[in-house]
């Protein structure tokens, strides 16, 4: 498995830390409505929640981005060192959106849009 390959089974699970970070202590936490309970949320728990989302919306530019330079015999190292980075930013955008920062948010979103995007050019 390749660095690259393992950033994207690491960012295939990192939404579902989001998840339990909102659902965290699960203070009044209602599994049988589950989406309903995190719409009432508040506060880094709303924060999380929305994190979450966003954490999955990345996933499929991410995940093709790897998968097709990975295909097209990209260098292999500098696939891997962008997926690192990606990964990197986007652990820092969920920290960065719990703990309500939302400059510093947006411009490691766009650092971590930024690897993809030179990911696509390493074909």
């Amino acid at each position: 498995m390749t660095i690259a390959y393992a950033c994207v089974l690491f960012m295939g699970l990192l939404p579902y830390i989001a998840a339990g970070i909102a659902k965290k202590g699960f203070e009044g936490y209602d599994n049988s409505l589950p989406r309903q309970w995190l719409a009432k949320q508040t506060g880094f728990r709303a924060r999380a929640n929305a994190a979450q989302s966003n954490l999955f919306e990345s996933l499929p530019l991410f995940f093709a981005s790897v998968i097709i330079a990975s295909i097209a015999h990209a260098p292999q190292g500098r696939i891997d060192l962008l997926a690192i980075g990606f990964v990197l930013a986007r652990i820092a955008y969920l920290i960065c959106y719990i703990a309500n920062w939302p400059t510093t948010r947006s411009l490691v979103w766009v650092a971590g849009l930024a690897c993809v995007i030179t990911i696509f050019f390493q074909i």
